[in-house]
């Protein structure tokens, strides 16, 4: 079997590609929260801000609210979502020592 067709048969890529996806998910998540919120809200003179705990409401909303609302994310996402793969080149069914026949 060659090595390019080992790799595509491998369960663990179609693990890791999904959770690379979710990932890239994550991110731009946090970028699109981030951005609206800074520049949505922190596009005015500095007069005109609202301000939360002593922080401008743009400031807050993105990076402190931000923050925690990515952090929950994240957790949930580890929890529920991910899957431990083995990092051994024996299939998932197949127990380490099964095929050793050579002692």
């Amino acid at each position: 079997m060659d090595k390019q067709h080992k790799y595509k048969d491998d369960h663990r890529f179609k693990i890791a590609n999904k959770e690379a996806l979710i990932g890239c998910g994550l991110a731009i998540i946090n970028f699109v929260w981030w951005y609206g919120f800074a520049y949505g809200l922190g596009d005015k003179p500095p007069e005109e801000y609202q301000y939360i705990f002593g922080l401008p409401a743009w400031f807050f909303l993105s990076c402190v609210v931000g923050l925690v609302v990515m952090i929950t994310l994240v957790t949930i996402v580890v929890k529920f979502f991910l899957t431990e793969v083995p990092f051994e080149d024996h299939p998932p069914n197949e127990k380490v020592g099964d095929n050793d026949h050579d002692s």
